[in-house]
């Protein structure tokens, strides 16, 4: 159903989507090793921690295929399932960034609707909204499983459509190149941000409007500029 949430002439953007993993979730260098964990398992070669970071925010299979590319397609079952065995295994290590529930908080007060836009599995995504501390803060979410992974833009597109939102009035956030080519897909502005898996000089071709280095960058240009 739209959302009830009006757009407002002091706000330039009405929907704001966030990435997950390396955005909000300080989880890139766990998620790196169950990579490379994964594919040694099936007998794939380990891959450098750059190629298996550069893969976080894609759709899982998607994901480690392009990892592990000497790894067969009839062997991606049993690397999804070694991956999801690492992962589990250290979730409860992983914690949402500091300054992250602030910046979510202030945001909800100005009235934007706020979405997560993620590569994750909706079973992942709904295991890590179950803090209490998330309860109500996000609008609605979609993940890779049930739509197009990234840089695909249906799943920016299908927010959009559940909140009847126009491209120009959303902004999308994230830490890889994934997230800013779908923004781009999609015609929606974006903002990246540098301490997550991809290095901040491979943004610039993508055209974010800002790279915040901190969440408390992120949140001081959220006040001024969203």
């Amino acid at each position: 159903m739209p959302t009830t949430k009006l757009p407002s002439s002091s706000r330039r953007y009405d929907l704001i989507a966030f990435d997950w993993d390396g955005t909000l979730f300080d989880s890139t260098a766990i998620i790196t090793r169950c990579i490379q964990l994964a594919v040694v398992d099936v007998g794939g070669r380990l891959p450098s921690d750059k190629d298996a970071a550069f893969v976080i925010g894609l759709g899982l299979m998607q994901a480690l295929a392009h990892a592990a590319p000497d790894v067969p397609p009839e062997k991606y079952p049993q690397l999804g399932a070694r991956y999801q065995h690492h992962y589990m295994a250290h979730q409860n290590d992983i914690s949402l960034f500091d300054g992250v529930l602030p910046l979510l908080a202030d945001l909800r007060a100005r009235n934007h609707v706020l979405a997560v836009a993620t590569g994750k599995s909706r079973r992942g995504l709904n295991e890590a909204l179950k803090t209490a501390a998330l309860q109500g803060v996000f609008d609605g979410s979609r993940t890779a499983d049930e739509t197009a992974g990234k840089p695909d833009p249906l799943m920016l597109r299908e927010l959009m459509q559940e909140f009847g939102v126009a491209a120009e009035r959303v902004l999308m956030v994230g830490d890889t190149t994934h997230d800013l080519q779908m923004a781009l897909n999609a015609g929606c502005d974006s903002v990246g941000v540098s301490y997550g898996a991809h290095a901040h000089d491979t943004f610039t071709a993508l055209q974010p409007r800002f790279v915040a280095h901190s969440v408390a960058e992120l949140h001081g240009w959220f006040l001024a500029n969203a």
